[in-house]
């Protein structure tokens, strides 16, 4: 059975003041070869940001990764998109 995967996660702070406006974009996605990738892209809100991959061997694995980089960005203030599934 294959599991749906989760829509892409996108975080953003801003901070006028300090002149931050900073974006973080992480999705799910199945590799050629069963693996599952977790691709994240970061940087400043109108730059195409820097781009980081890491492969897992399950679905699992890879949401798992993904809900503890949401968790520690919250941590730090980033706000936006919708949970991913648990």
């Amino acid at each position: 059975m294959t599991h749906p995967m989760p829509a892409p996660l996108r975080l953003t702070r801003c901070n006028p003041q300090r002149n931050m406006a900073r974006f973080y974009e992480v999705s799910v996605r199945p590799t050629l070869f069963g693996e599952v990738s977790l691709i994240r892209n970061w940087g400043r809100i109108g730059t195409g940001g820097r781009l980081r991959t890491e492969t897992f061997a399950t679905l699992e694995e890879a949401l798992s990764a993904l809900r503890d980089l949401e968790q520690r960005k919250r941590r730090k203030g980033y706000e936006g998109g919708a949970k991913p599934p648990r």
